[in-house]
């Protein structure tokens, strides 16, 4: 299929940020013959000699630091894109991905145009609603892809944007919100516990692009591909048209990989239903994430929560006194009596939430918290978390909620360690069958070459 400007096996590397899909996996992607995608988020610095160059923010304030992140970024995206070019030996094609909501999205998707140009083919984009990134593209001549979870989504980018710049739209990506992993989009009106078959909602993302004048642009089904002899309808179907199809989870599990060998081994081990659809991000989106210590801990935080008052109203009549001053609060009795018996085991802090919600953590929780909190860099446009926001005021102008957790944190400890129970996993709802693939037998990892020649055989 010609995607970007080339004729490449229709088989695509799905981006996952901080320092997961590297120059070196989407290198050897593309070499391999399909379409390498490099993360644009947090990318790591690679200096002249190989070395990892760790990111030291030294600022002072959030806004400092927020500034310092851009810089950080778009050094380490060059630098990958460099890596990843070099390493595809001119086959294929090479994506950068981008992360729409990132703090300073824009201003690092520029910069990485900028400083790597012609190694570049295309910018995929997600986890928002990305209007700019075709104006963006279409200023250093390469093909966008823009990701979406509905014909909907599709129809108000192109109305707004995306149709001042058709002949460069190399394609949609329609990321499944129930299968795929990381950040999906799910809306209101969508139940995350009854998926939706993926098969009619991209049969109706083709007829608005058909409306649009795009019968032959491809669409790039992302989320639950594992055996291309499952999709095998989806093929030369004349009710898709050109579909290719997006790998995220299983690239993780190859040579090329950088992440850990523990995460590698933790994947052999799934089950099915290990991976789990929440809504702790601070994003705002829904997630699918591997079930650990570190997941449980928030669906055990917001258990632990309970509505309260500054005053006496309404049932809020019960008194309870929290916080290092003693500070009243009133709750309805039965919560009083639930809140003192989680005091009674220990999670003796009671921390307030954006919706007149306390919730009660153990000191040392609580002061990890505040201290994430504070560190801030700004590394989203706007944080639910931390209640940074990407504006003069620096903040969403709410309080910022314990229920979640700062993903820069976790992710770059995840990415640059092997403590895989502790930090937030990103996989895909698939990601069990690599424990029941025979591919994968005595534990076998292949080189991404592999991976891919595997793939083509359908199964």
């Amino acid at each position: 299929m010609k995607i970007s400007g080339r004729e490449v096996f229709p088989l695509i590397e799905g981006g996952k940020g901080v320092s997961v899909t590297t120059g070196l996996s989407s290198g050897a992607w593309a070499a391999a013959g399909g379409v390498g995608t490099v993360s644009g988020v947090n990318a790591d610095f690679i200096d002249e000699s190989g070395r990892l160059v760790p990111a030291v923010y030294t600022g002072k304030t959030r806004t400092e630091r927020h500034h310092e992140l851009i810089k950080f970024g778009i050094r380490g995206g060059i630098a990958q894109a460099k890596v990843a070019h070099e390493t595809s030996n001119g086959q294929g094609r090479i994506h950068l991905n981008i992360l729409w909501e990132m703090g300073g999205a824009e201003e690092i998707l520029h910069g990485i145009l900028e400083g790597a140009k012609g190694l570049l083919h295309g910018v995929t984009c997600g986890a928002g609603m990305p209007y700019r990134v075709a104006e963006i593209a279409a200023k250093f001549g390469v093909f966008y892809y823009p990701i979406v979870s509905s014909a909907r989504a599709f129809n108000a980018l192109w109305k707004r944007a995306y149709s001042k710049y058709a002949d460069l739209l190399g394609g949609v990506v329609y990321e499944d919100p129930w299968l795929a992993g990381g950040h999906n989009g799910l809306t209101n009106s969508e139940d995350p516990k009854v998926p939706q078959r993926p098969y009619e909602r991209v049969r109706d993302l083709r007829k608005a692009m058909v409306a649009c004048g795009l019968p032959n642009t491809p669409i790039v089904m992302a989320g639950g591909v594992w055996w291309l002899e499952e999709w095998e309808d989806w093929i030369d179907n004349p009710e898709l048209g050109p579909v290719a199809f997006q790998f995220g989870t299983r690239p993780l599990l190859t040579k090329e990989s950088p992440i850990s060998e523990t995460w590698k081994q933790r994947l052999l081990s799934l089950v099915k239903g290990d991976v789990l659809l929440h809504k702790f991000s601070p994003t705002g989106f829904y997630s699918s994430a591997v079930k650990n210590y570190f997941l449980a801990d928030l669906v055990a935080r917001s258990d632990r929560q309970v509505a309260y008052s500054t005053e006496a109203l309404g049932e809020h009549t019960a008194e309870l006194k929290v916080g290092v001053r003693g500070r009243s609060v009133w709750l309805a009795p039965a919560d009083k009596i639930r809140a003192q018996g989680w005091m009674d085991e220990g999670f003796s802090e009671a921390l307030r939430t954006p919706d007149s919600t306390l919730v009660f953590v153990t000191r040392d929780s609580a002061e990890s918290i505040v201290k994430d909190q504070t560190d801030c860099m700004g590394c989203l446009s706007q944080c639910s978390f931390s209640n940074w926001a990407q504006n003069e005021a620096g903040t969403n102008g709410k309080r910022a909620d314990p229920r979640s957790f700062c993903i820069q944190k976790t992710l770059q400890n995840i990415a640059h360690g092997c403590d895989v129970e502790h930090e937030l996993m990103f996989a895909g709802h698939n990601a069990y069958r690599f424990g029941t693939d025979p591919f994968y037998s005595n534990n076998f990892i292949p080189t991404v070459k592999q991976l891919v020649d595997r793939i083509l055989t359908g199964k």
